[in-house]
């Protein structure tokens, strides 16, 4: 991992906070998609 001027990049050059910062926009992730969807089934019984 490379740290130019304060950011941080992968060796491929990926800008790790992008990506962070991104992921964070996303919305709900796969696993949180199934917590969700698991709590209202178990509500409704």
């Amino acid at each position: 991992m490379k740290e130019t001027t304060g950011k941080k990049f992968t060796s491929a050059g990926t800008d790790i906070e992008e990506v962070k910062r991104r992921n964070a926009q996303a919305g709900l992730s796969y696993n949180e998609v199934k917590q969700l969807l698991a709590e209202r089934m178990a509500q409704r019984k």
